[in-house]
This record gives structure tokens, C-alpha cells and sequence, in this order.
């Protein structure tokens, strides 16, 4: 039976919102002000895709896959940055489990009499619907209704906006009713709010049209100034005013589309509010892969424009991402692996050097890690760079490229007029996430807005799946 308190669930995921946020949130605060809060503790690495699966799933990366914000295919000598699929997460997700149960629902009688039970109601079977929107690796899930940045990539090397809906059909309503969804303001210089209210609108009107039991919403806004300027920096407390603007008026949209709609599915969602991970301020930078081509341990060609990590050949190269990096040894070698964590030892800027069953530590023992992991210690994080001399850069180098560069890159978030380029300087990076959380300030929160929803202590970001099902009496 689901109950009154459970019809809906409104999940936010907001990446970088910590407990000190608050203060500057009057809406959010509201929202939540007769909820639980406690603290929640992200599993390592704490970066979007891992963090995501880990809600998601209930499960760790050693079980669900998702050992990063993209992939290197041993087989194919190919890196996949930011395009993966939902099937690349390998245990069932908070959709699948609601799609296997067969609701009821008890509404006031009508219809026959041989439906209608001694209190005045009947039961009338319910499906418990999902809907996700901007979920990284929700391309081809389980949810009734997705909505996913999909831009389409022209042979002239352009882009044509465009999002992945189901149902299809579903994105061109969304464009002539509130515009293309900016992706420009989604991810490098320009990012802002304005991607993030456009997620957020949207959801407002899905809300409206299909009323999903469970809607899993990722309002990006706070990753931007946080990492560009830091975490204390006035742009970064700019955003999180920003931020609550919207989510002013997402709360006043689903208020229109639950409680005041008739039908038996009316009614005042639960809202649970997560943030995935928390941005904290830097001031070093590693380079992986500098380390291990002056090392003799890295190989890398040129094809005219610029040079290219040499993937089928290398000895060793390193995925970086944030604050930790995977090192992918050529045929596993085992002298090749002990070089490599040898190297990095007593590296700066490198707090842990995991191969082997140790990457076990943080359940990173699986078939897609690295051979090695590199952890960054708190102040410091991790850049792509591979080359000796900016002269030798790649072409994508100097643009926003997110899927050409073999491991994340922060910088395209900074814009060098001179050049008008993106910048080859990882310094200017000023916060970061991922390390496992040994201090407070890298611990997020976890929110309601109904009190008794969880028990107010710590929880881990796998907790959030058994949460959310929990609440469908699942």
C-alpha cells in the first residue's frame, strides 16, 4: 500500500551545497525547515558519475562499475569522456525497483460496489513512475521520463543543441515552450545559472504533465564558481543565491503540479535534497602525466596538430579526474606497476598510491580501474596535461572539449582573452573535490522537508537508494 507521505519523492542533487549554504537559502531553508537534516559522507572518489551511481544503486564502484567520470577501453586503446550510456552501470537502479512493484492506491469510492471496502474507499492499481533530469548516465535508463544534454556533433566539427528525451518526441516540446537548453552555460567560461534554471523549469512543467512518484533532479549551479574562484570566493556565494532564486521557483511548480492537482496521485511530495560532493579550496596541482613521461614511462605521437597520447604504445598513462587519477599499465605489467607506484610515492601533492587489492580500500577493485590510483591530498588536485611544452599542446588543448581530452579538465571553466582560448595554466584552478573525506569540510548534507523521514546521523551517499525506496515501502 503507499501511503500519503510516499505518493512523491523529489530527489535534488546538487553538487557542492554544504551545511554553511543554508544561511544564504531562504527557500531552501523553508522547504526544509520541519525536516531531518544530517550529515552525508560522499564515498570515494567523490565526482559526479561514481557519486551518482553509488545514490543511484546503493552500491559502491567495485559493484556498480562506475570508477570515474568516463572510461579507457583496455580492447580498444579508446577513451570515453562524458558520453557513456546507463548501461554502463551494472547493478539495478532506484527505477527498476519501483517498475517491479505493483502499487494501489485507496481513493474515495465510486464505480461498482464490489470494489468498495468498508471505510468508504476502493483500490484502484497505481504504477510508480520516475522521471530524471540531468543525471549524468541516464541516457537509455529504466526511468518513464529523461531528460539529458545530447548535443549533436556536425562533420564540420559544430554542434547543434539538443537534449535526449523519452519519449522522444518530448525535447522538441521542451525547445519551443522555453528555448534550446543552453549548453554553453552548462559547462566552460560562460557556465552559469541559466543552464540550471532551464533544468529546473522544465521540471517544473514535467511535473505538471506526467506527475512522476519519483523525480530525480541534478541542479548543477554550484560546481562552476566553486572550482574557478573557490569555495569562499564572492562569485562561488553569488551562485548559491542564485541557486535558491530557482529554487524558489521549482518548489511554487511542484506545489501547482502535486498538491493542487485533482486525481488520486495529489498530494505534498516528500523533497529529499543531497549534495553530492563538497567543493574545498586548492593551491597545487599535480601532473600525472608529466611525471611519467619524464620518467620514460609515458609515449605519446604527433599528427599534425599537436601532440597525442600514444595509447596502443604507451607503457603508462593516467586518467585523471579531480583529485585522483586511475594509471592504466600497459598488459598489466607487473614491473611496470611497481615503477609506477614507486614514482608517485613520495610524489607532492599525492596522499595515496593504491595497486593491486589495495585499491580494495575504497572498493575500486574492479576490472575498469587502473592499476595504480592516485589520491590528492585535500589541498591539492590532479590536471590532464601530458605535454613538456605548451608549443606541443593539442588543438583541443585551448578549447572546451570535453570528450577529446583524456581526463577532466576544470581550466575550461577559466577564458583567456588575449588568446581567446582556454588557458594552459592549472593554476588557476581554485577548488576541487574527490579525495576521500577525512575532514568535515569535505562532508555534504542531507535534507527533508518531512520530519521522520531518516534518522538525523551521518549517512553515506549509498544510503540514498534504500532511502528513496523506503519511502514506497520498498
Amino acid at each position: 500500500m503507499i501511503n500519503d507521505m510516499s505518493k512523491h519523492v523529489i530527489l535534488l542533487s546538487i553538487p557542492g551545497l554544504s551545511s554553511q549554504d543554508l544561511a544564504a537559502m531562504p527557500n531552501l531553508s523553508r522547504l526544509t525547515a520541519g525536516g531531518d537534516r544530517a550529515t552525508l559522507v560522499p564515498s570515494f572518489p567523490a565526482v559526479t558519475w561514481p557519486v551518482q551511481a553509488n545514490m543511484l544503486t546503493g552500491k559502491l564502484p567495485k559493484d556498480h562499475g562506475v570508477v570515474a567520470n568516463g572510461f579507457y577501453w583496455r580492447d580498444k586503446n579508446e577513451v570515453e569522456m562524458w558520453t557513456a550510456w546507463n548501461e554502463k552501470i551494472q547493478q539495478p537502479q532506484i527505477w527498476d525497483s519501483l517498475h517491479k512493484v505493483a502499487g494501489t492506491l485507496r481513493v474515495p469510492s465510486a464505480g461498482e460496489s464490489s470494489s468498495i471496502r468498508n471505510d468508504g474507499t476502493r483500490s484502484v492499481p497505481t504504477k510508480l513512475t520516475s522521471a530524471v533530469w540531468f543525471p549524468m548516465l541516464s541516457k537509455g535508463c529504466g526511468a518513464d521520463y529523461i531528460c539529458m544534454p545530447a548535443p549533436i556533433h556536425n562533420p564540420d566539427g559544430s554542434e547543434s543543441l539538443w537534449c535526449y528525451t523519452k519519449p522522444v518526441e518530448l525535447y522538441g516540446t521542451l525547445r519551443d515552450t522555453f528555448g534550446h537548453f543552453p549548453l554553453m552555460n552548462f559547462w566552460g567560461p560562460v557556465a552559469g545559472i541559466k543552464s540550471t534554471a532551464w533544468i529546473a523549469d522544465t521540471a517544473g512543467w514535467a511535473m505538471q504533465q506526467y506527475k512522476p512518484n519519483f523525480f530525480y533532479i541534478y541542479l548543477p549551479q554550484l560546481d562552476y564558481a566553486a572550482q574557478k574562484s573557490g569555495p569562499d570566493s564572492p562569485a562561488a556565494q553569488k551562485a548559491v543565491q542564485e541557486l535558491d532564486e530557482v529554487l524558489g521557483k521549482l518548489i511554487a511548480a511542484a506545489t501547482a503540479a502535486y498538491s493542487l492537482s485533482p486525481g488520486p496521485q495529489a498530494g505534498t511530495p516528500l523533497w529529499l535534497v543531497a549534495s553530492e560532493y563538497v567543493i574545498t579550496p586548492v593551491d597545487h596541482v599535480t601532473y600525472p602525466n608529466r611525471v611519467l613521461r619524464e620518467a620514460g614511462l609515458l609515449a605519446v605521437k604527433d599528427d599534425g596538430g599537436g601532440e597525442l597520447i600514444d595509447f596502443a604504445n604507451t607503457p603508462a598513462w593516467a586518467l585523471v579526474d579531480h583529485q585522483f587519477s586511475h594509471v592504466f599499465v600497459k598488459n598489466r605489467d607487473a614491473t611496470t606497476i611497481a615503477k609506477v607506484a614507486a614514482l608517485f610515492s613520495n610524489q607532492p601533492g599525492i596522499a595515496e598510491v593504491l595497486a593491486g587489492d589495495r585499491r580494495d580500500k575504497y572498493a575500486m577493485n574492479h576490472e575498469r580501474s587502473g592499476d595504480v590510483i592516485l589520491i590528492s591530498t585535500p589541498n591539492s588536485w590532479q590536471a590532464y596535461y601530458y605535454w613538456l611544452d605548451d608549443a606541443q599542446a593539442p588543438k583541443f588543448a585551448r578549447t572546451v572539449d570535453i570528450h577529446n581530452k583524456p581526463g577532466y579538465d576544470p581550466v575550461e571553466l577559466h577564458f583567456d582573452f588575449a588568446t581567446k582560448s582556454i588557458p594552459l595554466n592549472a593554476n588557476l584552478i581554485q577548488g576541487s573535490h574527490g579525495a576521500p573525506t577525512t575532514t568535515d569540510a569535505q562532508k555534504g548534507i542531507l535534507l527533508s522537508s518531512k520530519k521522520g523521514t531518516f534518522v538525523e546521523q551521518p549517512h553515506d551517499d549509498t544510503d540514498i537508494c534504500s532511502l528513496v525506496l523506503r519511502q514506497f515501502g520498498i
